[in-house]
């Protein structure tokens, strides 16, 4: 009687067990960042919303959490478990390495070393290059009629450089650029936050920035890129960085947000940016729409 009642008990206690740890599993939680700008926000966003349609998991989004180092120390420091990272970044910026001008040996090689030296996995790129370039002012362009950075230098005296902060921090930022192709701008170069930026050489305080790519806000202010003649910038092919931790915890994660590997090329990605930073509309909705075009929600 007793040794039944014994083996009645345990199976309940057994089975409320279960039933805790199950709840836990289905409860596990991923954090999701992003940088503070557009692009990489509207990615951010894609990846929560492709993890909340097929797995259990719950995802906590810190989306336009800041620039790139506040991104990499936070998933170093488990803050954030996945963001959207781009190779030329990975490359200069996080392994203060040399640029490798070749698309697959730069993500063959931070792959590995993030790897190595973080237990930071790169899954599937995009399929996007965003690589950082110049861009000069319409007004610039048709009086000096400059095509390369190259050109650049000999009215560099009378014209202004500004950039977002996190620019005159990097490898691969101001001075490496300057010194590279013996730019001497007008003044010292404006300083400005990343959100701001465009709006301060549409009205004129500036007449050369950093762009990306694929920015919007290019097409916008009808701006110019120049083409980096002596190679500067490296490839900048953008893909997932998860820390590996999370992927031994829930493998299932890598198929998911490999959903969108290879379905991002430079000219839908300016698209999507344009919808975000120029039409002002909702980074959720456009997501979600450009989800579900591809039925990968």
């Amino acid at each position: 009687m007793h040794k039944k009642k014994f083996t009645t008990i345990a199976a309940l206690l057994l089975a409320t067990l279960a039933l805790v740890f199950t709840g836990c599993a289905k409860n596990d939680t991923i954090t999701i960042g992003s940088k503070d700008f557009g692009e990489n926000i509207v990615i951010g966003e894609m990846l929560a919303q492709l993890v909340e349609a097929h797995t259990d998991l719950k995802v906590n989004r810190k989306l336009n959490l800041g620039g790139t180092f506040v991104n990499f120390n936070a998933i170093k420091n488990n803050q954030i478990d996945v963001y959207p990272e781009y190779t030329g970044t990975g490359l200069s910026a996080h392994l203060k390495m040399d640029v490798i001008n070749d698309p697959e040996e730069s993500y063959q090689v931070v792959k590995e070393e993030f790897a190595k030296q973080f237990d930071i996995i790169w899954l599937g790129p995009f399929g996007f290059n965003n690589t950082y370039t110049l861009a000069v002012t319409p007004e610039v362009y048709e009086a000096f009629g400059v095509e390369t950075y190259s050109d650049l230098v000999p009215y560099a005296s009378d014209l202004v450089f500004g950039a977002e902060h996190e620019f005159f921090d990097r490898q691969d930022g101001f001075d490496g650029l300057v010194d590279l192709y013996g730019i001497s701008f007008k003044g010292d170069p404006m300083k400005i936050n990343a959100s701001l930026k465009y709006q301060a050489i549409g009205r004129g305080d500036m007449d050369v920035t950093n762009a990306f790519a694929t920015d919007g806000p290019i097409r916008q202010y009808n701006l110019r890129i120049l083409e980096d003649d002596l190679g500067f910038f490296p490839p900048y092919h953008a893909a997932p960085i998860v820390r590996k931790e999370v992927l031994d915890k829930h493998p299932e994660l890598k198929d998911v947000l490999n959903l969108l590997e290879g379905k991002l090329d430079d000219a839908t990605m300016t698209e999507l940016n344009y919808l975000v930073d120029v039409e002002g509309k909702a980074v959720e909705q456009v997501a979600a729409d450009f989800l579900k075009s591809l039925n990968l929600v």
